[in-house]
């Protein structure tokens, strides 16, 4: 099983993937950790992300083609964070071709505008990684990591108005990828506003029609 997981900042789109590979066996290809590991090695890549400027879609392409060369991906895959425009769609359409291989489903976590805003503006991160938010998952000690006691802090690109940007590009980037997935009958849409496990249920009972 091959699938694609969409969704705004704030959707929730984390928690879910852990969810999804652990249930279901297959591999997690976030793109952010992809990107990690390839400027380990990569040049340019390196001064690229280091400038703080978008990665050109020929790069991105490229990347995530030698990482579905490897064998794991046999197994099935889960894509988070690609592909994030229309054109990359299409590249990805060519490339999975390609390879004979088969996306399944694309599932789009749905969340309006201010929900997005406001779970934002509580989330908390430590530097080992653990994620929190301070109405909803907030940790045992007040403005402290549960795993290794180190200070919570707020993401820069996490305060409001500059939140709040990053969602307007999102809208501008995902809104003709989304009708592009609906169009060719892959977009399933998954109610993020009920809580975690209810998401969960959503995407698995999906999921698991397409082992029958």
């Amino acid at each position: 099983m091959n699938f694609i997981l969409l969704g705004p900042p704030g959707a929730g789109k984390g928690t879910q993937a852990k969810k999804i590979v652990e249930k279901f066996g297959i591999v997690h290809l976030s793109t952010g950790d992809i990107f990690r590991e390839a400027k380990k090695s990569d040049k340019v890549i390196s001064k690229i992300l280091l400038s703080g400027q978008l990665v050109p879609d020929k790069i991105v392409v490229d990347v995530i083609k030698k990482r579905l060369e490897r064998d794991d991906v046999k197994k099935g895959f889960l894509l988070d964070g690609f592909p994030r425009t229309l054109k990359q769609a299409e590249e990805l359409d060519a490339l999975v071709e390609s390879k004979n291989i088969k996306i399944n489903a694309v599932f789009l976590i749905d969340i309006n505008f201010e929900e997005a805003v406001n779970r934002i503006a509580g989330r908390r991160v430590c530097k080992c990684g653990a994620n929190y938010n301070i109405a909803t998952l907030s940790p045992k000690k007040a403005g402290k990591c549960d795993s290794c006691g180190s200070e919570l802090f707020q993401r820069s690109d996490d305060e409001k108005n500059v939140f709040r940007e990053r969602l307007a590009v999102y809208e501008r980037q995902t809104k003709p990828l989304i009708e592009y997935y609906k169009e060719v009958g892959l977009l399933i849409v998954v109610d993020g506003l009920k809580d975690k496990e209810n998401v969960f249920r959503q995407i698995s009972s999906h999921a698991l029609a397409f082992m029958q």
